[in-house]
């Protein structure tokens, strides 16, 4: 009795603690609303299998306890439980796989308006890189790092001659515009990450990969990295601010260019 009591006490207890928990997310402060539905829909799907589960544990030990005069039968197959179980779990898995597709779907289908960016991940600081007046990206290769392009911008792309480029600082970026943000890293695994935006992305040596996200409202927002990278991860942060557009115009002129960093240094 002692066991199915313990059962019960670990099932509403912890039902108890996610209802009254005060660890949540962070408001949110992008147009991915969507993964917090997703995940609540998990944490109904799960926990209510968890507490059928442990309920019926503890059914069991009560139910089929020993007790003198009572002998346990053995029933090796029982073909309409089985099938009930498999339709269960088949249902309960569909039903979790759904929505997180949907969302997938949604946070690879970049809009065609958006605005991409570059956020480079080096041990232990972020370097941003934005387009220009031209509103375009400049190409980069590996074959252009050094130390005066530590970001490998191609010296020879009209594109990439405007491109303002931060390091270590505040990333701006306007409110209610998209943006695509390309993800690099220079020499081991990182994740640039601000909670409030939910959206995030491995940064991987060698590949560029992205994700995008729309800041619905102003403010300052702790980013962190969200891949353990070495002695220095819990100090690699910086800031994204978000800001009216006009604001953020007035911020990117004060920014340094490709051209006049090279111009700088040599």
């Amino acid at each position: 009795m002692a066991v199915a009591i313990a059962l019960i006490l670990v099932a509403v207890g912890s039902v108890a603690f996610h209802m009254l928990s005060p660890w949540w997310w962070t408001p949110i402060a992008s147009n991915w609303t969507y993964i917090d539905d997703t995940l609540i829909v998990t944490f109904w799907i799960t926990g209510v299998a968890f507490t059928v589960i442990v309920l019926f544990m503890a059914y069991c030990v009560v139910r089929f306890r020993q007790r003198p005069g009572h002998k346990a039968e053995h029933e090796p197959e029982n073909k309409r439980l089985e099938w009930w179980l498999t339709i269960g779990t088949t249902v309960g898995v569909a039903a979790l796989l759904a929505p997180g597709l949907i969302v997938w779907h949604r946070f690879i289908t970049v809009p065609a308006d958006a605005t991409e960016i570059e956020i480079v991940g080096q041990q232990w600081q972020w370097t941003f890189r934005l387009p220009g007046h031209d509103g375009r990206l400049g190409t980069v290769s590996v074959r252009f790092i050094d130390p005066d392009n530590p970001l490998g911008i191609d010296p020879s792309d009209p594109a990439g001659q405007d491109d303002v480029i931060v390091e270590g600082g505040e990333l701006h970026l306007p409110i209610g515009r998209p943006v695509k943000v390309l993800l690099r890293a220079i020499d081991v695994l990182h994740n640039f990450y601000v909670p409030e935006f939910r959206a995030k992305m491995d940064m991987v040596p060698g590949q560029v990969t992205f994700f995008w996200f729309t800041p619905t409202r102003t403010g300052t927002f702790e980013a962190v990295c969200a891949e353990l990278c070495g002695l220095g991860h819990a100090v690699m942060r910086g800031r994204v601010v978000v800001v009216e557009e006009a604001e953020y115009q007035a911020w990117l002129e004060r920014q340094p260019t490709f051209v006049r960093r090279l111009a700088a240094v040599r």
